[in-house]
């Protein structure tokens, strides 16, 4: 029996369709089948592999949730397992999907590579994205014996620890940061520069019992995202103390620096058991802690990561 490549879809302006092909930024998200999109898919190399699709779901990743992340994670983890899958590929939208890579990491540490794609425009454009991306992302999977989670974006291969969309608009959304990318694809030609790092396995599994516990009973953590900007105020943390918030993550000017009035907040919420991580608002670079500092630091994930490592760490308390 030939090992399997499975897609899983969930949605995404790679699934988009809109009103007229010369708009890019006019669509609904999520409109096609992933059988559809497959069908659009050029000269496709399997080199022996057969290639399986699911439909998970059907959304804009804007209203990506923690039901559909869980749902796919753990569909990621049961075909990793399957000796007769040899890879996962996922179409997702480009807006959360450094969120869901992130998260893909961290709950399941997969043995197999599980490679994320996405479009910048959508399928019935005068010259889509999709297609070309998804060729790509099944080429990745194809390689033998890697493993990981990676997502690739225009030609270009990203760690899901490093990635993040950096641009709104342009084909090329996607960078990472100082890491740079992990490899390119070059006319259906994977090439490596580097192999990134696996999340430990027992931490993963760890966190995936916590997920189906938490499918049962639907409590997630809740953690908001803060920044400290000028005549930053305490407002908020108080606000969000008061609907019972149980943890932030605060993107600081600098090197993790906080405005003083949204700083004393965020003391008076630690002292009653909130949970506070403190990153940096730079684009580049990561927070270099100081001895005698008041809150965690993230440990170089920016905000939207970091969020994400507090919500499965609380969820494992």
């Amino acid at each position: 029996m030939q090992p399997k490549i499975v897609v899983l879809a969930t949605g995404g302006t790679i699934a988009g369709w809109a009103s007229s092909a010369s708009s890019n930024v006019d669509y609904r998200a999520g409109e096609l089948s992933i059988a559809a999109i497959l069908r659009t898919v050029p000269g496709t190399t399997l080199h022996g592999y057969q290639l399986e699709s699911e439909q998970i779901a059907q959304l804009d990743s804007k209203d990506m949730n923690w039901t559909v992340l869980t749902s796919l994670a753990l569909r990621v983890d049961e075909l990793i397992a399957s000796s007769d899958v040899h890879a996962v590929v996922i179409t997702h939208g480009t807006d959360t999907l450094e969120e869901t890579a992130f998260f893909l990491h961290l709950v399941c540490a997969p043995s197999k590579l599980v490679v994320l794609t996405c479009a910048m425009r959508p399928a019935n454009s005068y010259s889509p994205d999709g297609p070309s991306n998804l060729a790509d992302a099944i080429a990745i999977a194809g390689q033998p014996s890697l493993s990981g989670v990676l997502v690739t974006c225009a030609g270009r291969i990203h760690s899901a620890v490093d990635v993040q969309k950096d641009h709104p608009y342009r084909l090329d959304a996607f960078g990472s940061g100082e890491a740079g990318c992990v490899g390119f694809v070059e006319e259906g030609r994977v090439r490596f520069v580097y192999v990134p790092t696996v999340a430990s396995p027992a931490v993963a599994h760890q966190f995936r019992e916590k997920l189906r516990a938490a499918t049962t009973s639907r409590q997630w953590p809740k953690i908001e995202i803060l920044v400290s900007v000028t005549a930053a105020s305490g407002f908020c943390v108080d606000a969000l103390v008061a609907q019972g918030v149980d943890g932030l993550v605060i993107a600081g000017t600098g090197n993790g620096t906080i405005h003083h009035c949204l700083e004393s907040a965020l003391v008076r919420a630690q002292n009653l058991g909130v949970q506070v991580r403190v990153t940096t608002r730079c684009s580049s670079g990561r927070v270099i802690p100081a001895t005698a500092g008041k809150f965690q630091h993230t440990e170089g994930l920016n905000a939207i990561k970091a969020r994400i490592a507090l919500v499965l760490q609380l969820l494992c308390r």
